[in-house]
């Protein structure tokens, strides 16, 4: 019998698999983009009800114009290779929120994204800009909040859907649904994603910046920078990264690709 149920749940992973597009990765999947994206939506007006958000125009014209041309440049994309339903639903939007000492940004399912203005302050070109914002941009249409969250579901929950756990264990389910998210408990406690994610969404990240005629070089200066910040201390948004010296290794290796494959 035990061993019927232990093939049986194999058999369900297997199937409960999509496939990130252009790294070709698969990924477990046992919660729909649906689901997600509710739980991301009210979570997300939380974050932001209890947050201070920053009243700067000009940064935040800066992100509305570099996330849209982003945004546009990978939906038209989507749709170029059939696969424009992994945005289906989502609801772009980007907010700032005033704390100079948080060094960060983040993004939910469905297009959530956040800024700090600590980070704002680190950006000299758009290009930079683009590194970043096209980094949360890959975590969203990578899904990378509904594999983790999937993943919390199987080891935590033993692999319940998501509307059972919600009926079962709604506060438990909820706090799970924030750590997929990246988000603490406590508002401002930032959890780190996998270093598999973090290294894809970079990849990612290099192609979506090209592909809307950002400078790719870019990714690298600023990685170097951001590297160099605090010498052995990196900031937060470095924590879970592959070493610095690896990360720049990598993107100097596909910044090449990036530009035969989505350059002008």
């Amino acid at each position: 019998m035990l061993r019927k149920i232990i093939i049986a749940g194999l058999a369900v992973l297997i199937v409960a698999c999509t496939t990130v597009p252009i790294t070709g990765r698969r990924q477990l999947s046992l919660v729909s983009a649906s689901q997600m994206m509710a739980l991301a939506s009210e979570q997300y007006q939380t974050t932001l009800r209890q947050s201070n958000l920053s009243d700067d125009r000009t940064q935040i014209r800066r992100l509305d114009r570099v996330g849209d041309r982003i945004i546009q440049s990978v939906e038209q994309y989507l749709t170029d290779i059939g696969q424009s339903q992994l945005t289906e639903g989502y609801n772009w939007e980007v907010n700032l929120i005033e704390d100079d000492e948080v060094i960060n940004a983040w993004a939910m399912p469905g297009g959530k994204i956040a800024f700090y203005t600590g980070i704002m302050k680190l950006f000299e070109t758009d290009d930079e800009v683009a590194v970043v914002m096209a980094h949360e941009i890959a975590h969203a249409i990578a899904g990378h909040g509904g594999e983790r969250m999937s993943q919390m579901l199987v080891a935590q929950l033993g692999g319940v859907a998501l509307d059972v756990a919600l009926t079962d264990k709604p506060e438990e389910t909820r706090t799970l649904a924030q750590v997929a998210y990246g988000l603490g408990s406590q508002i401002g406690i930032l959890l780190p994603f996998s270093r598999t994610h973090e290294t894809e969404a970079d990849e990612l990240g290099v192609y979506f910046m090209t592909m809307a005629g950002y400078d790719p070089q870019a990714s690298v200066n600023f990685w170097e920078k951001m590297a160099a910040m605090g010498g052995g201390a990196p900031p937060e948004f470095l924590s879970t990264h592959p070493s610095s010296q690896t990360r720049i290794n990598d993107l100097n290796r596909l910044i090449p690709v990036a530009r035969e494959k989505f350059g002008d």
